[in-house]
């Protein structure tokens, strides 16, 4: 069972590899509760049970925008006959749902960021009180990020949430992308839901990683990571290695296939003493997705971001803090910890059961 604390919940998943949660029901559930308007930010449509739950909003009349990744729906290079559908083709759900999509009149563009349109969020009836609502987190709408990959949700029941995130969507429908933007978001501010304090950034206009860095700057004893990509570009390893010296307890656990690449902070990291794994691809895993991180068991930093440089430059992403290491009052520190513990123990979980030692 997912984590509700208030008006935040929490899904680590998928269950089908292990983990506590299931990622595809929540994300239909979210589509299939919206009264009135639907936006969508999100790198891969490719589930066709996502869009079908789509297709039923749109029936509902609820207003669907939606914002995708234009990558996934071309060829690398032109092909020979492209009326022609080539069944080795891993882009033809991408391609037939997006067909679908655009027959039932849901608006729909492509990103038009030559880097990586990265988003995976939805806002639900921004206007409404008490139903507006944001989904966010790793989980791209695959049948792969859903089933067999690592990956997490965070749903907020906010207006002011949903407010923050809608704004963020106008910017992409406008068609104002990555670093090619005109304008720019304003300064992310803390506020309080369920008194939790939560801080929304986006890259590039936020540089999500200076504020990945001030925040394990202010651990006092440990950090605790799961990352789908980390590269030496990142100012992340060297903030991790500062903290390491400090002899603050630093511990992560790494896609395998991402943290063996040449580029990757793998090696530096440990040759400083911190305790890294590789997610070994046994049980059903896929990938080790996350873009997860806990200090002091009482923050979390959950989304979209990995930890490289053109994700905080380039790319389109999202963070969200949820907690403040500096909170005095006993009960909105317990309020803190239940929701960090239930990150850690998940990123305990992936160690314990696909980690391998990186040495």
């Amino acid at each position: 069972m997912p984590l509700s604390v208030g008006n935040i919940e929490l899904f680590m998943g998928p269950k089908q590899v292990g983990a506590p949660d299931d990622l595809e029901k929540p994300i239909i559930d979210f589509i299939d509760s919206v009264d009135s308007t639907l936006e969508i930010a999100v790198q891969e449509l490719e589930s066709v049970s996502i869009a079908k739950a789509i297709l039923r909003a749109r029936k509902r009349r609820v207003r669907v925008r939606l914002v995708i990744e234009r990558d996934y729906l071309s060829e690398r290079s032109p092909v020979d006959d492209p009326w022609v559908e080539d069944e080795d083709n891993n882009n033809i759900d991408n391609r037939k749902i997006y067909a679908a999509l655009l027959r039932a009149k849901v608006h729909v563009i492509t990103d038009l960021n030559p880097n990586i349109f990265h988003q995976k969020f939805m806002v639900k009836d921004w206007r409404t009180s008490g139903k507006a609502q944001v989904l966010t987190g790793s989980t791209n709408f695959t049948p792969t990020g859903t089933s067999v990959n690592l990956n997490h949700i965070v749903i907020i029941t906010s207006k002011r949430t949903a407010k923050v995130y809608r704004r963020e969507f106008e910017v992409l429908w406008s068609g104002t992308f990555g670093q090619k933007r005109s304008r720019h978001q304003p300064k992310p501010s803390v506020y309080q839901i369920s008194n939790v304090p939560v801080k929304i950034l986006f890259a590039p206009d936020h540089s999500p990683e200076m504020e990945v860095m001030k925040q394990m700057l202010k651990a006092k004893r440990r950090i605790d990571f799961a990352i789908f990509t980390f590269a030496t570009s990142s100012g992340i390893d060297d903030a991790m290695i500062a903290i390491q010296r400090g002899n603050i307890a630093v511990r992560g656990v790494l896609d395998l296939g991402q943290g063996n690449q040449k580029w990757a902070a793998s090696r530096p990291l440990v040759v400083e003493g911190v305790e890294l794994y590789l997610a070994r691809r046994t049980g059903g895993v896929k990938k080790l997705h996350h873009k997860l991180m806990v200090i002091d068991e009482q923050l979390i930093i959950a989304g979209s971001f990995n930890y490289t440089e053109p994700a905080t430059a380039l790319n389109d992403e999202n963070i969200v803090v949820i907690g403040n290491l500096s909170e005095e009052d006993p009960a909105k520190i317990a309020l803190q910890k239940q929701l960090a513990g239930y990150a850690l123990t998940e990123i305990d979980r992936i160690i314990s059961t696909n980690g391998r030692r990186f040495v």
